[in-house]
């Protein structure tokens, strides 16, 4: 064995490398303490045994180097049965007797090895994550350029260059508005980061992309900010698809909104969710106090709700979950009638189960006005059909009856010439000839009610007319107890009217007065003229009207009286028409039980 000196050797054992010396034999002279923990003790063995167990060198071996170059060697060693790396480094050693050695230091670098490739998988990484990524990723400084970015931002802005994008100014260039830019700095600065934060970029085209940031600041070792760096998610595309989908919403709200009709959502309970427009002017609820507040049993009634629900489960209603029609009439709290048609179905979820319901209410109220309207008029029409067949009737009966009646007449008179006047039968003939005259008038007023526009008009004072018909009923009133009462205006001018229509007129609201007050009463008949017209005012304290008759009393065959003679009801209608074709007007009001009043309104003709 050469010569090495201890104290050398003992130093060597401090070494945390592991270190040892060969001869010329491959021969283990030394080992270090370190070089043992590894290996073994391997003095006097050949050192491929130790170090590999093998019987020949080892690959790395620099032998002929080292002991005939005497040449120093350094090279990077794995050693399988320790699964380690090493650098060795070999040099050749002059022991003091002129022999020559080789020492051997192993650095184990095996956890800087793991370290350095680590890194180097993770930059790899990150390369790939940074080109491949399917968003856009960013490094920007402090001023406003970007220092790297990755092929997805380069797309999705438009560029192809990328140093010509690395060359923008982000202000101006990039952000639809330096002041976002500005904005979107002191966040991030403040913060430290930003999580989704919305603004607008421009594309290199012009277009406007409505992108989320997701960012941070990057600061040097002494906290100094250089920049920022993140990713750029592209929303367009998302950002038109809520826009689209916030418009079709909108549309359908206004819909809903500006429908006629009453439309309604209520959950299975029953609790209102949607209420339209409609909805509050016909059922007189404001949404705010209907959605989610109340019940559709609370607006109608828990027995048509019921009902509706029932029909609606039931498929002869139009099908399942389908009620096509249903006729709900109802009084709001107000005492206002509801009347409609209600149609509904029922809403399902994608397992089948009973989500919710949806109703469609029609108001029909002015329909069904329209149509008990146009019944009364078919009523008046056949009233009116009536009439008219009834004066043709009259004016046939007339005229049949002229004929017998002016030969009775002629009849009566030739014999008033063969007695004389002493005589008491010429007092029978007088009174006889006296009913056939009577009886002509009659017929004459019929023919005149079948033609009334046959009738002269002539300049007629009212007063006249009234007071005459007065002369004939003062006795009648005072024998049923009716005290007279009379207000005359002077001089009330003339009017062109036909003198027997007019009594007719009276002759029917004396009559009916009369009527009307069977135990007696007060009777009041005034005038006065106001603006070219005469008004004459007949009122009474009889049994009044009933306010469902107020409306009927001028119809035709309308009447209140029992007697058959009496209740013909042709009077009031009679009596209307007649003023009507004098361009005139009866206005009637009345408290029933207590008094009515006429007021007949006739144009004045001249003063």
């Amino acid at each position: 064995m050469a010569d090495h000196t201890p104290k050398l050797l003992d130093a060597l054992d401090v070494f945390e490398d592991g270190i040892y010396i060969i001869n010329e034999n491959y021969t283990v002279e030394y080992m270090n303490k370190f070089m043992k923990e590894l290996f073994g003790e391997g003095v006097g063995k050949k050192c491929h045994e130790v170090l590999i167990g093998s019987d020949a060198p080892c690959d790395w071996c620099k032998y002929d180097e080292v002991f005939i170059n005497n040449e120093t060697h350094h090279s990077e060693v794995y050693i399988e049965s320790l699964d380690k790396i090493f650098v060795l480094s070999e040099l050749p050693v002059i022991n003091q007797d002129g022999t020559k050695s080789k020492l051997s230091v192993y650095r184990d670098i095996t956890h800087n090895v793991l370290q350095e490739e680590k890194l180097k998988a993770s930059k790899a990484s990150y390369q790939r994550l940074f080109t491949h990524a399917g968003c856009g990723v960013f490094v920007s400084s402090k001023k406003g350029r970007f220092l790297d970015v990755n092929p997805t931002l380069l797309k999705m802005l438009g560029y192809q260059d990328k140093e010509e994008f690395l060359s923008l100014d982000l202000a101006r260039d990039v952000y639809l508005s330096p002041d976002d830019r500005r904005k979107y700095t002191e966040i991030i600065e403040k913060k430290g980061r930003v999580v989704d934060y919305e603004v607008r970029w421009r594309r290199r085209d012009g277009h406007i992309l409505h992108i989320l940031l997701t960012s941070n600041v990057r600061y040097d070792p002494k906290g100094v900010i250089l920049g920022y760096e993140g990713i750029v998610v592209d929303q367009t595309r998302r950002k038109k698809s809520e826009n689209q989908i916030k418009e079709a919403h909108d549309f359908l709200d206004q819909i809903i909104s500006c429908s006629p009709n009453a439309i309604m959502a209520m959950d299975m309970r029953g609790i209102v969710k949607l209420w339209n427009q409609s909805a509050e002017d016909i059922f007189g609820y404001e949404s705010e106090q209907v959605i989610g507040k109340m019940s559709i049993q609370q607006i109608f009634s828990n027995k048509v709700a019921n009902n509706v629900m029932e029909m609606m489960r039931d498929e002869k209603f139009g099908g399942r979950g389908r009620l096509n029609s249903y006729l709900l009439n109802f009084k709001k709290d107000n005492g206002e009638l509801v009347e409609g048609n209600l149609s509904a179905s029922i809403l399902y979820d994608e397992k089948g189960d009973e989500l919710a319901t949806v109703g469609l209410f029609v108001d029909l109220k002015e329909q069904l006005q329209t149509e008990r309207e146009l019944g009364e008029a078919r009523q008046h029409l056949l009233q009116s059909e009536k009439l008219a067949a009834m004066g043709r009737l009259t004016s046939q009966i007339a005229h049949e009856l002229n004929n017998p009646l002016f030969g009775i007449m002629n009849t009566l008179e030739l014999m008033k010439t063969e007695i004389s006047p002493q005589n008491k039968r010429r007092r029978l003939l007088d009174m006889s000839l006296s009913e056939i005259e009577r009886l002509a008038d009659m017929l004459k007023k019929m023919l005149s009610f079948s033609k009334p526009d046959q009738d002269k008009r002539i300049e007629i004072d009212i007063n006249v007319v009234i007071d005459e018909l007065i002369m004939l009923y003062e006795k009648r009133f005072r024998e049923n107890s009716i005290k007279l009462s009379m207000d005359l205006v002077e001089n009330p001018g003339v009017i062109l009217a036909s003198r027997d229509q007019l009594r007719q007129v009276f002759i029917n609201m004396f009559s009916n007065a009369m009527y009307a007050m069977p135990d007696g009463g007060n009777l009041e008949i005034s005038t006065k003229v106001v603006s070219k017209k005469l008004f004459i005012i007949i009122k009474d304290t009889g049994m009044g009207i009933k306010p469902e008759h107020m409306k009927k009393i001028f119809d035709s065959f309308f009447t209140t009286k029992k007697e058959s003679v009496q209740g013909v009801g042709l009077g009031l209608s009679v009596c209307y028409g007649f003023i009507k074709d004098h361009g005139g007007d009866i206005i009637v009001e009345s408290e029933e039980g207590q008094w009515t009043k006429f007021g007949i309104m006739l144009p004045i003709a001249c003063e």
